[in-house]
């Protein structure tokens, strides 16, 4: 039987962590927490499910993640965010794939499924929105700048069919507050790319997000959710290319920001 660690980075997560935690305390043989210090409930929750809960200074996603990779004992690594957790169909599905002894597949993709303003959304980017999560802690890494960080596995990769189901957002200002966070982040990587910003970018990109989601992406078909999320992900777009423009603009003027 395949061993399986499952690896989950958390900061003050105490509302969404407990969800994650039950979903895999069958299913893992070993789950490690890296977690930054939080000043919450978060590690007094962790504890009661495993007794690898790790500290470690916020160093980035990316990082963060490879460190938490580098942590786990097990070849076969799961990784979840804190407001994911596994439906009920993944585990047993994941059950199935613990008894094979397939040496020629170094990952899996699985699809997410994500809860938003009462409803699971099933159109737009958002479904199903496939992850490489499961995947031989040999033959992986994770890549990526300060957002949007991903695994690169060597060698093949399959996919499974059950979603792992995510809870990132409790309502569309939450969301909104991601967007301009995550934004910057996504534009001081494309900044340091050498990437630029033009009109173009700021009309254009955001248009063509926004009827990708809602139209070729059945946005529509998801109500007035799948309105807000085909709206906030052009929202999104237009925020990277504006704050691109600007630390551009600041360079040119002398004028940089001292934000973090």
């Amino acid at each position: 039987m395949r061993k399986l660690s499952v690896t989950i980075i958390t900061w003050n997560e105490e509302e969404k962590i407990e969800r994650a935690l039950v979903s895999v305390e069958g299913i893992a043989d070993e789950i490690v927490i890296v977690d930054s210090f939080s000043t919450d409930r978060t590690e007094r929750i962790c504890r009661q499910y495993t007794n690898r809960f790790l500290t470690a200074e916020w160093t980035g996603y990316r990082r963060q993640k490879q460190f938490a990779l580098e942590q786990a004992h097990h070849d076969w690594v799961l990784s979840l965010d804190a407001d994911e957790s596994l439906s009920k169909a993944l585990i047993r599905e994941l059950e199935t794939w613990k008894q094979l002894s397939d040496t020629q597949t170094n990952g899996h993709y699985l699809p997410r499924r994500t809860f938003f303003m009462g409803r699971w959304i099933r159109h737009t980017s958002w479904y199903p929105d496939w992850q490489l999560r499961l995947f031989r802690k040999s033959r992986a890494e994770w890549v990526g700048g300060r957002v949007h960080e991903s695994v690169k596995v060597t060698g093949n990769t399959t996919y499974l069919h059950n979603p792992i189901e995510h809870y990132s957002y409790s309502d569309a200002g939450e969301y909104l507050s991601q967007v301009q966070n995550f934004s910057s982040l996504a534009a001081t990587d494309y900044f340091e790319a050498g990437r630029q910003s033009r009109l173009f970018h700021l009309v254009i990109y955001p248009f063509v997000e926004f009827w990708k989601n809602y139209l070729l992406r059945r946005g529509f078909q998801d109500g007035v959710p799948g309105l807000v999320v085909s709206v906030l992900s052009s929202t999104s777009v237009f925020f990277k290319f504006l704050k691109l423009w600007e630390l551009h603009n600041q360079t040119k003027t002398g004028h940089g920001s001292n934000k973090r």
